[in-house]
Order: C-alpha cells, then sequence, then structure tokens
C-alpha cells in the first residue's frame, strides 16, 4: 500500500522519483519470485538477475569500441576458454548418440542467430531499451509452451504475463519515441528467438547436463562469427582496458555463469515461472543504466516497475495454486 500510494503521488506530480523506491520495488518483486522457486534455485536467479541485468550496461559500453560482430566473436571465445577447463573434466557427461548431438547443433545455431540479432539491435538504442524489448521473450514463452510443452496458461496467468510486458514497456515509455523501427524489430526477433531455444531446450534437451550445453552455444557460435568477421575484414581487438574488462565481465559473469544458471534453473523449474520472474532483469538494467551510463529514473519507470511487480505476483500466484 505503502508503494501504491508512493506512485500515485509520482504520477500526479507531487513527488520525484528516486532510486531507492525502484530498490523497494525490486526487493517486493524478488520475495514473490522467491515463492515459487525452491531457496537454492531462488539464490541461483539473484545471481543470474545481477549479472544479466548489469550485462546490458557492459555490452553497450563494449558496442561503443568495436561493431557488433567483432564483439560477440570475442565474447564467444572467451567464453569457450573460459568453460574449456571445466568442460574437459566433466566431458563424459557429453550425450554421444547423434540424436542429442544433432538436437545440441540445432539449438546452438538458434542461439547464436539469436545474440547476433539481439546484438544487433542493441547498437542503435539504449541499454534500458534494449532490456526492455528483449524481455519480451516471456510473452513468447508463455504461448510457445502452451501447445510444445503441454504447460496449461489460465486466465490469471495470461494478465499476469501481459501486465509485465505492459510493465516493462512502460519502464522506458518516454524514450519510445527516440528509436528506429529496425532497432526495435530486431531486438524483438531476438526476444522470440530465445524464446524459441528456451522451450526447445525445455522439449529436447534437458536431461543434457546445463554447463555442457553451454559449452556447445558458445563453442559452436565461434564458426559463423569467425567467418563473417573474416568476410567483413574485421579481426582487431581493441587495445583498451575499459573493453577487455567489458569482454571480461560478458564473458565470464553473463555467459558462462549465466546462462549455466539459465539452463540449469529451465532444467528444474517450471519455464513460465522462470521466463516471467526475469521481468525483474530490466528492471536491474535501468538502475545499471542509472548508475553507470547516467540515464534518468522517470515516473514512466516507477509506473512500470509497479506493473512488473504486479504481473510476475499474479504468474507466481497462479503457479502457487495449480501444483
Amino acid at each position: 500500500m505503502v508503494i501504491y500510494k508512493y506512485y500515485s503521488k509520482v504520477i500526479n506530480g507531487k513527488e520525484q522519483p528516486n532510486i531507492q523506491t525502484l530498490s523497494i520495488t525490486s526487493h517486493i518483486t524478488v520475495k514473490q519470485t522467491a515463492k515459487n522457486m525452491k531457496s537454492i534455485n531462488l539464490l541461483l536467479f539473484l545471481l543470474l538477475a545481477i549479472l544479466w541485468g548489469t550485462g546490458w550496461s557492459a555490452t553497450k559500453i563494449a558496442l561503443s569500441y568495436v561493431p557488433s560482430p567483432v564483439f560477440m566473436l570475442h565474447r564467444f571465445i572467451f567464453s569457450t576458454i573460459t568453460m574449456s577447463p571445466v568442460f574437459l573434466a566433466i566431458r563424459k557427461r557429453v550425450q554421444g548418440d547423434t540424436k542429442t548431438l544433432k538436437r545440441l547443433l540445432l539449438l546452438c545455431a538458434i542461439n547464436t542467430f539469436g545474440v547476433m540479432v539481439t546484438n544487433t539491435g542493441l547498437e542503435g538504442e539504449s541499454s534500458g531499451i534494449g532490456a526492455v524489448l528483449t524481455y519480451t521473450q516471456p510473452l513468447f514463452v508463455s504461448c510457445l509452451a502452451v501447445p510444445f510443452l503441454g504447460e496449461k496458461i489460465n486466465f490469471i496467468k495470461l494478465i499476469g504475463t501481459i501486465l509485465g510486458f505492459i510493465g516493462v514497456i512502460l519502464l522506458f515509455l518516454g524514450k519510445i519515441h527516440l528509436i528506429t523501427l529496425i532497432s526495435p524489430l530486431l531486438l524483438i526477433l531476438g526476444a522470440f528467438l530465445w524464446a524459441v531455444t528456451v522451450v526447445y531446450y525445455k522439449r529436447f534437451l534437458s536431461y543434457v547436463d546445463s554447463f555442457v550445453t553451454n559449452f556447445f552455444q558458445w563453442a559452436f557460435g565461434i564458426i559463423p562469427l569467425g567467418a563473417l568477421n573474416l568476410f567483413l575484414g574485421r579481426h582487431f581487438f581493441p587495445q583498451e582496458p575499459m573493453y577487455l574488462w567489458m569482454v571480461l565481465y560478458t564473458s565470464i559473469g553473463s555467459a558462462t555463469i549465466g546462462w549455466t544458471i539459465w539452463l540449469y534453473l529451465l532444467s528444474r523449474e517450471d519455464v513460465t515461472v522462470v521466463s516471467s520472474s526475469s521481468f525483474l532483469i530490466p528492471l536491474i538494467a535501468m538502475f545499471s543504466g542509472w548508475v553507470f551510463l547516467k540515464e534518468n529514473i522517470s515516473a514512466e519507470s516507477l509506473l512500470g516497475s509497479m506493473l512488473v511487480l504486479l504481473g510476475v505476483f499474479l504468474v507466481n500466484k497462479s503457479n502457487k495454486c495449480n501444483r
């Protein structure tokens, strides 16, 4: 109720938005998510949210030094190198049958193309709008999970997902007029492809070790990205410490640790709960953009936060009632 009264004052112009209230909103959102996840999985999800939320600012900073194909190649290479020692130690977990390998290669191809599309779209957008449009992914997951995974989507879950989506859009409503047509379409396409990988992994590859799957994703991506950069004549690495740090952070944090946690959670939690709870990540991306990129927080952003909170609450409440 306190949060509701505060948002009402902001919308009516009686109060100025501040980052402390955003932090409170994020805290309540986490509490609602916690009700539908085991303790260890909740901690992993919170780590994932921090890594991916701050990763948007890191990616945006890195893209100020090089074009997206170059940055993606560097990120894929560093991610593969980082994961290689662990992969070699657990290589016996790799499923050697032809069917599994074919499915892994298809997943890798979709993931690589999705990451390429998302990063290309992010070149023309702020880190905030990039996160907003990419996290329309749970909407696509909710739709795809019904026919392909047999998951039920009742009225409450549907309303919660839609409200969460609207909230994410409102987070940066004040900036929507600045975007071009191509970039948002690429980001939305990236969100759809991400949703496809989520459902595909859940249905066909959830029995495969999550770390093995993650390693294959990044290692496979080096081939098409390397060929693309060779064709474009781009094979340089900026001699800037900041760029190196951003590549390391997004490679080790977002890619190696983050994606492994994501795949692990997908194999052990309801796919709709995990995807819908990821609406928390744009809130962290907004906070990260405010700290590192000096992006402003508007009244629309705070209203969007409240809708995200409500959406996550409804989705999680619906899943709890159905269990």
